[in-house]
């Protein structure tokens, strides 16, 4: 058996599917959340995991903060200064920040905007009660 033939072979467990798949059109079926001028968020849910669409304008920060869940963050266009427990590295496309639960860290663009995605497990709390879990994805 081949190392594809493994990686796709069906299914896992056998278990019955936990849930309905469905889709998401970040950019139109998601009002963006902003909770400092120039910083976009526009989350998609899943059971477990919150993807999030983050879009920086030129000079914006997001500040050193905290929080429960586990963060990934993938840059895909521009730029994002990253700071992860007190050492800063600059992110560019294709780069990726592994924040551990409760590990402060915070991020700035310069004169460059920055357009990444964050990937929380459990999904981050502060969108969830924000939005409300109904309104964090349509189609739920």
């Amino acid at each position: 058996m081949s190392v594809a033939d493994q990686y796709f072979a069906a299914p896992g467990s056998g278990k019955a599917p936990t849930a309905k798949g469905h889709f998401v059109d970040l950019a139109r079926d998601v009002e963006p959340v902003v909770f400092v001028p120039g910083l976009e968020f526009r989350p998609a849910l899943g059971e477990a995991t919150m993807l999030n669409s983050v879009r920086f304008a030129p000079h914006t920060e997001a500040p050193l903060h905290s929080h429960d869940e586990e963060q990934l963050t993938l840059v895909v266009e521009g730029e994002l200064e990253f700071e992860i427990d007190g050492e800063v590295r600059l992110l560019t496309p294709g780069m990726v920040a592994v924040v551990p639960a409760n590990v402060p860290h915070g991020a700035r663009t310069g004169a460059m905007a920055c357009h990444e995605y964050d990937v929380f497990n459990p999904p981050r709390q502060a969108l969830l009660d924000l939005r409300g879990r109904n309104q964090a994805n349509v189609g739920d």
